[in-house]
């Protein structure tokens, strides 16, 4: 019985090529495009799962009170690790970390990599996989360091043996290599090529004791037998107990939601990244659906090609149940050829897909997890194509088929019609929600930022870089093609460090204000663009200015005077005089507004240069000498640079994607619905073709025959539109309501999307209909 449903649907195939192309094609979009979707939420969801410890590991934010706002920090006081697992009974490790990037030399092979400082617990936390040494003692050693294997095999080269061997660190301190572990996966939310003891790092200064100095990543591993709540609690009182001068509390965050749940807004967790793996998987079961649609309108469609079929099986004997198995297999070998096209289309695409989303996705049809979901995915879609027209074809009454009464029926017309409205509908409010996300991104790139990000070139530096600083400036600028440059602890873009405690005249609570600190050197507003608008600059001479300081436009407001230049303003024993105000730039969320800045003289403290080439100049040529001025005076360190205007449009990665993927979706979204309303029309066409030849010997033009095939689309589409807007509006205002600085959804996007809509049916449509319209009517009316 099996083999006869499938040589039947065989047959159908092969008979009504057309019919099934559009069908197969259709179904191979959907399941490309879901497969797709699924791989990126594979990856998603995957994250840190190569840590075994997931029910145990926890990161430690902080929550902090600035000026009756909760704000969550990254950050925890030094000794915080030392005391939860002194004085909490369910932690049983804790460790301090920074992540910092460093030069590493062996020889004259130099890399820069970017690692970790943390203390011995970090090792036995995330269970590092040792290939060399051994976890219990690697960090025995004050001067140990770990590397992974691939960090290895760029200083030693491949499968050289490296234990026990030196690297030196920044062109200055040597460390002796005690371990080699496997190399992390991609998919961690805190990779790293290498771990050094956490006493190494600033040389255990002494404000890394203090509570007040909020600076390291903490993580902790609880006990299996620890209660999550219970110690929680414990934690968030500690920092209380230690520093009564704050409210600031920790508390654990566990590793499951390090990557998809880390948005937090009033110091309460809020979402993250799990929002857009939601609404990816929902959009991929809706372009399925889109899919399947089609499926069942042509199928519904051509139902008169296969009621003699059906009447004649019927009289034969066959049960309803048996010719619906029939329609649902065939339902399900449609499905299964178009997993395979499926499969191919992957093949092809996955690799621009990677590039579109940063990834490195594979197909894996080895894995049975992937498998299972694209068998699961072919069987759903199937049954789920197939099963309505199989309950409606097997409903035909044999006696009237057969005595040639037509089988249609207005029920089925109905839901032919309102799938090709639901069809439409998802494709309008893909295209309104395309436009608004790129409004949203180009409304926040094109805002005010209160610097020039073009031709400004950021390099990290070190020790020496900073000692030569001044000849190097100078030799920079004598190369014609550089106006100038400077140092800066922190990006142009980045919060950078900051804090609270600072007192001026007039203030009120002026304590609890968080204010930004920029330790730069004096050309740093020349180089940024950025503009003075009161007062004076710093000067060359860093001694001089060692007390002065210069404040952005938003702290001068809020010490309340007209003329700021000249008032002090203090941290603790240490006072300032204001001596310029610059106007704010904006740096950290780019929907939002930016924290007071405050600028200080002082070059020690940096970690960043900053090079602005003149306009006009060929940036290659201007990075080439400004490579041979680097490698002059600092030949050990490798030259490496990134542009600002690219940090700066990366900090639009997230919408950028979703705007990208709402571009695709759309597109595939119209295309499926367009194949499907292209077999609708070509069957409609073919169904009035005696009318249409009728009409023509009549004298109906062309034009006349088009307008009569084509109204009743566009009637479809119209109130798939209007049924689209307010979807879309809501949509797209729930969604702009994550940005302080957004756009006001404009009532012309609607109209924009409805117009493209409209044109896109009826070029569909009218392919058809003129098809119909120019055919000579003879051939169709010499059998009457």
């Amino acid at each position: 019985m099996i083999f006869n449903y499938i040589k039947i649907a065989f047959r159908s195939l092969l008979k009504n090529k057309g019919y099934s192309f559009l069908n197969i094609f259709g179904l191979a979009i959907g399941i490309t495009c879901a497969s797709l979707i699924f791989l990126w939420v594979e990856d998603e969801v995957s994250f840190n799962k190569s840590f075994p410890k997931q029910d145990q590991v926890y990161y430690v934010p902080t929550n902090q009170n600035y000026e009756g706002e909760w704000r969550t920090f990254y950050s925890t006081p030094g000794p915080l690790a030392q005391a939860m697992k002194d004085e909490i009974p369910g932690i049983i490790k804790a460790t301090r970390s920074s992540s910092e990037e460093r030069l590493f030399t062996v020889g004259d092979n130099a890399i820069n990599r970017r690692g970790r400082y943390a203390d011995a617990d970090f090792l036995e936390i995330f269970s590092l996989k040792f290939i060399e040494g051994n976890i219990n003692d690697a960090f025995n050693n004050p001067e140990a360091i770990v590397l992974t294997k691939e960090t290895a095999a760029q200083l030693f080269g491949e499968n050289a043996k490296v234990l026990g061997k030196t690297v030196k660190m920044s062109n200055k301190d040597n460390y002796l290599i005690t371990g080699v572990i496997e190399n992390l996966p991609k998919n961690v939310s805190f990779s790293f090529d290498w771990i050094a003891p956490f006493e190494r790092y600033r040389d255990g200064a002494e404000w890394m004791t203090e509570y007040g100095s909020n600076f390291s990543d903490t993580f902790v591993e609880l006990s299996p037998e620890a209660n999550f709540e219970t110690v929680d609690a414990q934690v968030r009182k500690l920092i209380g107990k230690k520093a009564e001068f704050t409210d600031d509390y920790a508390f654990l965050h566990t590793i499951k939601d390090w990557h998809l749940r880390s948005k937090f807004e009033g110091g309460e967790k809020v979402g993250g990244r799990i929002t857009y793996v939601r609404l990816f998987s929902i959009i991929a079961l809706i372009i399925l659906l889109i899919a399947c649609i089609n499926f069942m309108n042509l199928a519904t469609a051509r139902s008169e090609k296969r009621a003699n079929e059906v009447g004649v099986r019927k009289a034969m004997g066959s049960s309803r149940s048996r010719l619906m198995v029939q329609f649902v297999s065939e339902a399900l070998m449609m499905a299964f050829f178009a997993s395979l096209v499926s499969v191919l289309l992957l093949i092809l695409l996955l690799p621009q897909f990677n590039l579109l989303i940063e990834k490195e996705l594979v197909l894996g049809l080895n894995n049975p997890l992937h498998v299972t979901m694209l068998l699961s995915i072919t069987i759903i879609c199937g049954v789920f194509a197939g099963l309505y027209p199989a309950f409606y074809l097997s409903s035909f009454k044999p006696v009237e088929v057969l005595k040639g009464i037509k089988v249609t029926s207005a029920s089925a017309s109905f839901i032919r019609k309102g799938l090709v409205v639901g069809q439409f509908t998802i494709s309008i409010v893909f295209i309104i929600c395309t436009i608004i996300v790129y409004q949203q991104i180009q409304h926040a790139k094109n805002r005010e930022l209160g610097y020039d990000k073009d031709q400004l070139i950021s390099m990290r530096v070190n020790d020496e870089m900073i000692n030569k600083f001044n000849i190097i400036q100078q030799d920079l600028i004598k190369t014609g093609f550089v106006h100038n440059a400077a140092l800066c602890n922190s990006q142009i873009l980045s919060a950078g460090n900051n804090g609270s405690g600072f007192r001026w005249k007039g203030g009120t609570d002026t304590e609890e204000v968080l204010l930004s600190f920029r330790n730069i050197t004096e050309g740093f507003f020349d180089t940024t663009g950025m503009e003075i608008v009161e007062g004076r600059g710093f000067g060359k001479n860093v001694d001089a200015d060692s007390t002065n300081v210069m404040v952005s436009q938003s702290l001068a407001e809020l010490m309340g005077t007209e003329n700021v230049i000249g008032n002090k303003i203090s941290r603790g024993e240490d006072y300032y005089e204001i001596i310029g105000v610059v106007k704010d730039y904006l740096y950290g969320d780019m929907y939002d507004t930016s924290d007071p800045v405050l600028f200080i003289n002082n070059p020690y403290y940096a970690r960043y240069m900053f090079i602005k080439t003149k306009a006009g100049t060929p940036i290659n040529e201007a990075l080439s000498r400004v490579e041979e001025v680097m490698k002059k005076h600092t030949p050990a360190f490798p030259f490496e640079y990134t542009f600002v205007d690219d940090e700066f449009n990366a900090k639009f990665k997230n919408e950028q994607l979703v705007g990208k993927l709402s571009q695709i979706f759309a597109l595939l979204a119209i295309l499926i619905s367009c194949l499907g309303l292209f077999g609708l029309a070509a069957y409609t066409a073919e169904q009035r073709s005696k009318e249409i030849g009728v009409r023509k010997v009549l004298g109906a033009s062309v034009t006349g025959i088009v307008k009569l095939l084509s109204k009743d689309f566009l009637k479809l589409v119209l109130i798939s539109l209007v049924i689209a807007v307010p979807i879309a509006w809501l949509t797209m205002s729930n969604w702009l309501q994550d940005f302080a600085y957004r756009i006001e959804i404009n009532w012309l996007v609607f109209i924009i999307a409805g117009f493209v809509a409209i044109i896109i049916a009826l070029a569909t449509v009218s392919f058809q209909a003129v098809k119909a319209a120019i055919a000579n009517p003879v051939n169709s009316l010499k059998t009457e």
